[in-house]
């Protein structure tokens, strides 16, 4: 065998182990979209209808409190962005970041200070690397979420809320991650949750447009919210991670597809070439052979005379 053929050979190899790897890889994630899926769509209503009470608190009351009023001079913000903790999810992660990073600007183009907290080691390496300051960062359950890594998510940003600036705290809470649209549709939003919007709360639960009844609260309505704050912060941390883990696992699914079609089609073109590689050594071998018979039977032929 010569030495060319070697080379594609050795080639092939190598590209058919890692072709199964992505095979593999891909069928990992397509099994853990539909349990993704399922949780999305389990923890949606539970965020919606405690919107629906939020809001129909907040307008069946004058209450000011962080989770419905607007400070009249917001001058800090908590930017909340969601990425995923490994890799192979194509621009999964970047496209979080780059969303982040425009949100960012734009609050800070408003003269607010932006405190950025970060789901997800593709969010931390990318801050630590170009040493931007991070307030807080989770790691290690961005592709299987629990309530409970809601609920630690949320504890810090909800004290946050609740303090005054001049203590450190903010005055508007956002989100950045990544919505699940289809198989093939990942989106990035930008959403803020706090203090919440009203109207877009309204358009949100379908009751836009809709007259509430008047509640009674006890014992009053600013207690009702402060009690309701903790679990619409954390029913909202939590879907948004739900989406995002399924977002992750379909875009690492059409990544790894895509790496084992582009394997299919390197390990044909290198078949191709050793082929032609092992041709060209037979005819070479066959010239070789002619070229001796010939060579030998001249020899002979002048030994005769």
């Amino acid at each position: 065998m010569g030495a060319q053929l070697r080379v594609y050979k050795r080639r092939i190899k190598s590209v058919t182990a890692t072709k199964k790897i992505t095979k593999a890889m891909e069928m990992i994630a397509a099994s853990r979209i539909v349990k993704a899926q399922r949780k999305v769509a389990a923890s949606t209503p539970y965020a919606t209808e405690l919107t629906r009470a939020v809001t129909a608190v907040a307008t069946g009351s004058n209450t000011n409190h962080p989770l419905t009023t607007e400070t009249d001079n917001p001058t800090r913000a908590a930017v909340l962005l969601i990425t995923s903790d490994r890799g192979l999810a194509g621009g999964y992660s970047s496209n979080a970041i780059k969303a982040a990073d425009q949100l960012t600007e734009r609050l800070r183009g408003e003269g607010k200070e932006v405190d950025t907290y970060i789901v997800g080691r593709k969010g931390v390496a990318y801050y630590g690397f170009r040493e931007r300051k991070v307030a807080e960062s989770w790691t290690g359950f961005t592709d299987s979420p629990s309530y409970g890594d809601a609920k630690k998510v949320a504890a810090p940003l909800i004290e946050a809320v609740t303090t005054e600036t001049a203590e450190g705290g903010v005055d508007e809470l956002h989100i950045v991650f990544t919505e699940f649209v289809s198989m093939m549709t990942q989106t990035p939003v930008q959403n803020r949750m706090l203090p919440l919007s009203l109207d877009k709360a309204a358009e949100e639960t379908g009751t836009k447009g809709e007259i509430l009844p008047l509640f009674d609260f006890e014992p009053s309505a600013e207690d009702v919210l402060d009690a309701l704050l903790p679990r619409y912060v954390e029913s909202r941390i939590y879907n948004a991670l739900l989406q995002a883990a399924a977002s992750e696992h379909a875009a690492r699914r059409r990544a790894m597809k895509s790496a084992t079609d582009n394997a299919g089609d390197l390990i044909n073109s290198l078949s191709r070439l050793a082929n032609a590689a092992r041709q060209a050594e037979i005819t070479q071998e066959i010239s070789e052979i002619v070229g001796g018979a010939s060579a030998l039977a001249d020899a002979t032929a002048g030994s005769d005379k």
